[in-house]
């Protein structure tokens, strides 16, 4: 589209594969290598950043092992947490077709962290200790001081979804 030393020449950015963003620049032939090498470097960075996706998805289907607490820390939106257990069976024997051996099982507990405000709000008020539910949410890795005063690490799921599966324990079949 250059045809002259005052063209319109248009430059397209596509911004998270969806929103196209132009724009218009008049310029000189002669200014046109020097542009063009600046937009094709900034558009390569912003390139790699928008071509770059990663995911931090959970999804966790167990028994809630204590009932929720809501926490407020000075300054911050309240909190609403509790525990979730997961359980793994196996039966030990020869290959996973066995039909003999041992049947043992691995719980492990997750600490679930509720900070979407409808969300905490039902979760404070619904999630019993019992309850099987299906929690999604994100991986969370942070950092805290106990009573002691000594710094440990705690992994979180960040809750951002609850689909109630029973009201209680009492509904295991």
């Amino acid at each position: 589209m250059i045809a002259t030393s005052k063209s319109i020449i248009d430059f397209y950015a596509f911004c998270n594969q969806t929103t196209l963003y132009a724009k218009q620049i008049v310029l000189k032939i002669s200014d046109f290598p020097q542009i063009f090498r600046q937009l094709v470097r900034h558009r390569s960075t912003d390139a790699n950043l928008i071509l770059e996706r990663s995911i931090n998805r959970v999804q966790l289907l167990g028994r809630v092992g204590q009932d929720p607490v809501m926490r407020q820390m000075e300054g911050r939106n309240p909190v609403t947490i509790f525990s979730l257990a997961t359980n793994e069976m196996w039966r030990s024997g020869d290959g996973e077709t066995s039909s003999t051996g041992d049947v043992s099982q691995k719980t492990t507990w997750h600490r679930v962290s509720v900070f979407k405000p409808g969300l905490r709000d039902v979760a404070y008020n619904y999630v019993k200790k019992g309850s099987r539910i299906l929690v999604e949410g994100k991986l969370d890795y942070g950092e805290y001081v106990d009573k002691n005063q000594v710094r440990r690490q705690a992994t979180t799921i960040i809750a951002d979804n609850i689909v109630f599966l029973s009201d209680n324990i009492r509904d295991r079949t």
